[in-house]
């Protein structure tokens, strides 16, 4: 399915000389059949993702988007994506380690200037894996000035892959000015403190927790750039990472639906789950279990429909460059909301009427379908889309243009 190719600086499309897409998704394939196989005890024990992480890395998927000039997999957003998906259909939260890993390790392409992007790049060629977050909080970080460059303090509540995480991308605003920044920091600095306290009753494999800065140093060259809203500062081409990024959202939804999709299927067609045969299930020919099945697949067909459309929409823009204005821009924002609502019913709908398919079998907790749901449930309550569809409304109705929203 086509999706959105990566902002770039131009002469980017020339180092793109890895193994490609087909390469990729193979990798990908391989690598989510192998998370497939243990996916039940591994959440089940909802130990932090070291060895998760060491799969990524071992199979080259954390370095995916790093040009190959820097010893990366060269590959662009569109087999990123794909990526994620396939993932996501396997381990959900995995999926949502990976996406934010994406996300996070590529922003500094959006938001600084190219020479720093490109260090920021060389970095991300250690196969750091990058966890933290750039959504406003409630009660933001604190990046003060100083004669010697900045000190961060602050606490932020919730942020994923923090637990694992080689490096974190997080946003804080400086005090006097009150405009906020994207900063990274090694989360082996002194006066950093990372507490596994979130606890969530799904994408528990997440890696996710808080975070604590006192008095961190940051240098600054690790300030990577404004996350302003303000149209003065913020250009259009830079707020395309706003829908970049909730197009990750988007694929993981698609593929946890498709995922549980897939693994109902299977139970229904052998009449028993291939782990435990002792636990049968009922006839594939029940016309209740047909139109079920019939309602959820076209459920998930029509948001990644949807989604194909979202993200030509945001190929077109990248195309564009420093040419797109602010309605073109706004236009793009509101088709990825559109998908974004959409996937979240998917992923919500298809994940919930898969157990009632299953029937009690599915409560079994050694099946572990219900981690579909939990995984699926959690996600959308981190990424509403309640906003999303004022957001589509306003813009429908009277031409308002989206506000710039990053993922949770």
């Amino acid at each position: 399915m086509g999706v959105a190719t990566a902002p770039a600086d131009p002469a980017s499309a020339s180092d793109r000389t890895g193994p490609g897409r087909a390469h990729w998704l193979r990798v990908a394939r391989e690598t989510a059949d192998d998370l497939a196989t243990d996916a039940v005890a591994r959440e089940q024990a909802g130990k932090p993702p070291f060895d998760e992480v060491s799969r990524l890395r071992e199979s080259g998927l954390l370095t995916l988007l790093v040009s190959a000039e820097f010893g990366g997999g060269g590959a662009d957003w569109p087999t990123a994506y794909a990526v994620v998906r396939e993932i996501a259909a396997a381990d959900g939260a995995i999926g949502q380690l990976l996406s934010c890993h994406y996300f996070l390790s590529w922003s500094a392409r959006f938001l600084t200037e190219p020479a720093l992007a490109a260090q920021v790049e060389r970095s991300a060629a250690e196969q750091w894996c990058w966890g933290g977050g750039l959504a406003r909080q409630d009660l933001p970080l604190a990046l003060a000035r100083t004669t010697a460059g900045y000190v961060l303090d602050g606490r932020q509540s919730y942020a994923t892959g923090v637990l694992v995480a080689d490096r974190l991308a997080v946003r804080a605003v400086r005090p006097d000015t009150g405009e906020p920044f994207a900063v990274v920091v090694d989360p082996a600095r002194h006066g950093v403190r990372i507490d596994g306290d979130a606890d969530p009753f799904g994408q528990r494999l997440a890696a996710g927790g808080s975070v604590e800065f006192d008095g961190v140093l940051i240098a600054a060259d690790e300030v990577l750039g404004s996350l302003s809203a303000d149209e003065d500062v913020l250009s259009p081409l830079t707020a395309l990472a706003s829908p970049v990024g909730r197009l990750l959202s988007v694929q993981l939804c698609l593929g946890m639906a498709e995922g549980v999709l897939a693994e109902a299927r299977d139970y229904s067609r052998a009449g028993h789950s291939p782990w435990h045969p002792d636990r049968p299930v009922g006839s594939p020919q029940d016309p209740q279990v047909l139109t079920a099945y019939g309602e959820i697949t076209v459920l998930t067909r029509s948001a990644s429909a949807l989604t194909d459309q979202a993200q030509d929409a945001v190929q077109r823009g990248l195309v564009c460059g420093e040419d797109i204005t602010y309605d073109e821009y706004a236009e793009i924002s509101v088709l990825v909301a559109m998908a974004e609502a959409a996937a979240s019913k998917a992923a919500q709908e298809t994940t919930a009427r898969a157990l009632d398919i299953i029937g009690v079998r599915s409560a079994s907790a050694r099946l572990g379908f219900d981690r579909f749901w939990r995984n699926a449930r959690t996600h959308t309550l981190y990424e509403p889309v309640t906003h999303r569809l004022r957001d589509v409304g306003d813009y429908f109705l009277n031409g308002a243009h989206p506000p710039f929203i990053l993922p949770v």
